[in-house]
């Protein structure tokens, strides 16, 4: 597989993420914990059955115990993380902590074996986090001091996927289909947890559970296979930046969908985050070596 390739594959996963708020509004009143359990549980379901299909069943018990606890630490922790920094701060202000990943991405990417980090990926970097900024702020009343264990919660969460993303790259001869085990233990750790913290509430009607079966198809299943794709195999930086297009794509969706009005603030944002992907591209572009990394 190419790199650009892979990067490409890894890019769909921010399209899915941008699907996100719009199903979780959906799936009220469902708990986060509860609501986790069931997605991922979907989302480890479609690992087994791309392993059933292409025989890599028996690659699922030789999946090396580091790769095991990094996959499973970051896809659990981060969302953990995520909503408990929901409850304990205006989500907005949360949000935008919890978005500093991306950029996180591409500063630590640099620190890896063959990368190196160019003005154009800090640039872009910036760019796109100004953008998301405008996305998730806009109509909010500023970060107050007063939830600072929400906004610790948050900056842990961006960490711990920024981690998860930069420590993949470690794995890179780990197979994807490992993410199935991933997505299947955070379902379990979530059910754990949901029976030991929370209400067990039914999805409200039809609507409910289609959004449920959307998240864990897409956004919190799909998702992060191609992910995983693209941080082993693809352009990191490219991909760090790009994922900025999240939080824009989904208020698109929220726009389109009638739930959020277009303002300024969506055109000025869509300009910084495209700008800042493409003063990333431009800096991975100029990458002195052709690589292609190895098949696997």
């Amino acid at each position: 597989m190419t790199r650009t390739r892979a990067t490409l594959i890894g890019f769909t996963a921010v399209l899915l993420w941008a699907m996100l708020a719009l199903l979780t509004v959906g799936s009220q009143p469902v708990p986060p914990l509860q609501l986790n359990a069931m997605c991922f549980t979907i989302g480890g379901s479609i690992g087994l059955i791309w392993a059933a299909r292409t025989n890599q069943l028996r690659a699922l018990l030789h999946i090396p115990k580091a790769a095991l606890i990094c996959g499973t630490l970051g896809l659990f922790g981060y969302h953990a993380l995520y909503f408990a920094a929901l409850r304990n701060a205006p989500p907005a202000q949360a949000g935008l902590i919890a978005y500093l990943w991306p950029l996180l991405i591409v500063l630590f990417s640099g620190l890896l074996p063959g990368e190196r980090l160019r003005t154009g990926h800090v640039l872009g970097g910036l760019a796109g986090f100004s953008g998301a900024a405008i996305i998730i702020l806009r109509g909010g009343d500023g970060v107050s001091a007063t939830h600072l264990t929400g906004y610790l919660l948050a900056l842990a969460c961006a960490l711990t996927w920024a981690g998860y993303s930069i420590l993949s790259r470690r794995f890179e001869g780990v197979p994807s289909i490992a993410v199935t085990i991933f997505c299947l233990l955070t379902a379990l750790l979530s059910a754990v947890l949901h029976l030991m913290l929370e209400n067990t509430v039914a999805p409200d009607g039809m609507i409910g559970w289609a959004s449920i079966v959307g998240l864990g198809l897409g956004p919190v299943g799909l998702a992060f296979y191609t992910w995983d794709i693209g941080v082993k195999q693809g352009d990191i930086q490219l991909l760090g930046v790009a994922s900025y297009a999240a939080p824009l794509l989904s208020t698109i969706v929220l726009v389109l969908a009638g739930i959020t009005a277009p303002t300024l603030n969506l055109i000025a944002a869509t300009l910084l985050i495209t700008g800042g992907a493409g003063l990333a591209a431009r800096a991975s572009l100029r990458r002195t070596p052709k690589s292609k990394l190895p098949h696997r």
